[in-house]
């Protein structure tokens, strides 16, 4: 007898944006926060989040059946990993890009459609001409938008500065830096490194503040610059992390040519992102996220670990290897 497919996985699919809207709304109202110092009851985290009367329990039970809290004995607690990751209090905090992902993203996904159709971004600021440059004029938006970027490189981070043959060098600068995140976590299991981040000037009091709170303001210096404009500052490795896929080819291969300038005989570059695969059918993290470039961005789009290695050859490395880090994300290495 033939089975009949179940369309469970469909229904699944197309209604898990309930699912984000859950997790990102929990976010913003600050749930786990209110758990971090202990399990409380309804009532009381009712009245802490300002939790209409009809929502609260639905809204706590639905975290508990997603396994983002925990309930024991009428109790609701924090589990391991949303009290680790998503207690603002906590330096091991990545919320910062569930955050963005509900102030901003999750609107400009809605008109994905109109993306598919036009070729042309969705973002909140989609009329005025430079994504980045009304992002780094609003203070306050500059400021969520660089603690999302921590937030999307921290796994990253810890691997890199684990799977990088670091000893054989002694400086290195992370290009487009945004607070430190990366910097800082290489400095900090590296302590024979001399780093520092480069980015647009508006970051360098938010770079020195994160440097500063995690105690390596002496190690760690702020380049300011446009690295389409100005010249990539040297050192022994550079990193782009989440910054090739913000741009066009032609653009991609011009930072990639700058790195490689910048560089001495034996230095090295890594870029990470979310590679898509290079068959292109297993990483759907990495294609949905050129899918989000295509909402933020004029150009931008993801790329294979092949795409990359081709460029940083036609750039001038004698070698690029690919390496995977943690999840969808991995290292691409050019070698000068």
């Amino acid at each position: 007898m033939t089975l009949r497919p179940s369309p469970e996985k469909l229904l699944a699919l197309g209604m898990s944006f309930w699912n984000a809207k859950t997790l990102l709304s929990a976010v913003e109202l600050g749930v786990f926060d209110a758990l971090a110092e202990g399990p409380a009851d309804l009532p009381s985290l009712r009245a802490r989040l300002a939790l209409h009367e009809r929502s609260a329990r639905d809204f706590l039970d639905a975290l508990v059946a997603l396994g983002l809290l925990d309930r024991n004995d009428g109790l609701y607690s924090n589990r391991p990993e949303t009290d680790f990751f998503l207690v603002r209090s906590r330096p091991s905090y990545v919320g910062g890009m569930l955050e963005m992902a509900n102030a901003r993203l999750y609107e400009s996904w809605g008109h994905l459609t109109e993306a598919l159709k036009t070729g042309r971004r969705q973002s909140e600021n989609k009329g005025e001409g430079d994504l980045f440059a009304a992002l780094y004029a609003d203070p306050q938006r500059l400021r969520g938008f660089l603690a999302a970027m921590s937030g999307v490189s921290a796994g990253a981070a810890n691997a890199i500065a684990a799977k990088f043959p670091w000893g054989d060098y002694k400086s290195f600068v992370d290009i487009g830096a945004a607070q430190g995140m990366v910097p800082v976590t290489i400095a900090r299991e590296h302590p024979h490194l001399t780093g520092g981040g480069f980015d647009l000037p508006q970051v360098a009091p938010i770079f020195g503040e994160y440097a500063a709170a995690n105690g390596l303001a002496g190690r760690l210096r702020f380049h300011p610059g446009d690295f389409f404009a100005d010249p990539l500052p040297p050192a022994d490795v550079l990193i782009m992390g989440h910054i090739l896929h913000d741009w066009d080819l032609d653009q991609k291969r011009l930072l990639l040519k700058k790195a490689y300038d910048a560089l001495p005989a034996g230095g090295a570059l890594i870029v990470y992102e979310a590679l898509i695969d290079d068959d292109r059918r297993e990483n759907a993290f990495g294609l949905l996220m050129s899918l989000n470039m295509l909402i933020e961005t004029s150009g931008g789009f993801d790329y294979t670990g092949a795409d990359c290695r081709g460029w940083m050859l036609e750039a001038g490395f004698f070698e690029a290897r690919v390496e995977h880090l943690v999840g969808p994300d991995y290292m691409v290495v050019g070698i000068k």
